[in-house]
């Protein structure tokens, strides 16, 4: 496949359109939207930060994997105030379901998350009489110092981080390592963020969503008004997996940071020394262009200078 098919293929994918719509609900927030594009809202509170967000689970999904949507609601969500520089404090859910025992697989799989990760679910919302399987589920979390998507800098080392132990949810593009692992795992390997955050390793960062590895790149070099070559071949990826069919995967563990170069081998062992994957994939610059390379193969994957991404007005309203 050449880089002007793979940026085809991400442009057009689900993915992409899914976060494209970002702008959509922002633009129509008007003067009420504030900071889009971090992971998570930053509130001030005494010497840190209060985090707080929410997620959503389309209804196929819900409906085809319950345990695994329960179990995704916590860990996103965590992942979310980890990409922020933050520890998890709690979540609460809102569940839909035709009869209660439509809820009983999501419910086990939220509940399975929460102990692993040390998460409590302290409480919610349940309709069990719903025409269909919903679920959204919110966190808060705090934060010492924070790690956003608008601090990464021309000059930066752009880093993926991205946990390769495991294996797809098949046949979809869920890279799962993390239902099988130990909760001492899950836990430690999360509080690699804040420790980074907290050591000022790390300019910015951001986890790896739906929008896959690229994409999710993309939304941090677009609120941060800069752009990159990325080298997807540098990017970690599971021996045997297809590069188009990793770039467009949800990992359970990944994130994008923009690293001062002068720390980047200290971030590169830190994950190094937990078993994670992760690598240089590229340089941040001031272009507002985002271009995809695999040896001399080049081809632009967005121009944030005419389109914007997730932003409603384009790069100059971050």
């Amino acid at each position: 496949m050449t880089m002007s098919d793979l940026a085809a293929a991400l442009r057009e994918s689900r993915g992409f359109a899914h976060k494209r719509d970002i702008g959509d609900a922002v633009g129509a927030l008007g003067a009420q939207a504030v900071g889009t594009g971090d992971d998570t809202a930053a509130i001030p509170d005494g010497d840190g930060w209060l985090l707080f967000a929410i997620e959503g689970f389309v209804a196929d999904f819900v409906a085809t994997m319950p345990w695994f949507a329960g179990w995704c609601g916590v860990m996103v969500n965590v992942s979310d105030i980890a990409a922020m520089g933050g520890r998890p404090v709690a979540v609460v859910d809102a569940v839909w379901s035709r009869g209660a025992e439509g809820s009983a697989q999501v419910m086990a799989g939220m509940a399975a998350a929460s102990e692993r990760y040390g998460v409590p679910v302290v409480g919610g919302h349940s309709n069990h009489r719903a025409s269909e399987s919903q679920l959204a589920v919110a966190i808060v979390g705090r934060a010492k110092r924070l790690l956003t998507s608008f601090d990464a800098r021309p000059g930066h080392d752009l880093v993926m981080a991205i946990d390769l132990r495991g294996a797809y949810q098949e046949p979809h593009p869920y890279w799962n390592a993390a239902t099988e692992a130990p909760g001492e795992r899950l836990r430690g390997d999360l509080d690699l963020l804040p420790a980074i955050a907290e050591a000022g390793l790390c300019g910015a960062a951001k986890d790896i969503s739906m929008a896959g590895a690229v994409g999710t790149a993309l939304m941090l070099l677009e609120c941060s008004r800069v752009g990159a070559v990325i080298d997807v071949d540098a990017i970690p990826r599971p021996p045997g997996v297809p590069l188009a069919r990793w770039l467009l995967s949800f990992p359970s563990f990944g994130f994008v940071l923009s690293v001062p170069p002068e720390h980047t081998g200290e971030v590169l062992a830190r994950f190094a020394a937990r078993g994670i994957a992760a690598a240089v994939v590229g340089g941040v610059d001031d272009s507002q262009r985002v271009t995809l390379r695999s040896g001399p193969d080049e081809a632009g994957l967005w121009d944030l200078r005419s389109t914007p991404f997730i932003l409603p007005g384009g790069p100059a309203h971050a």
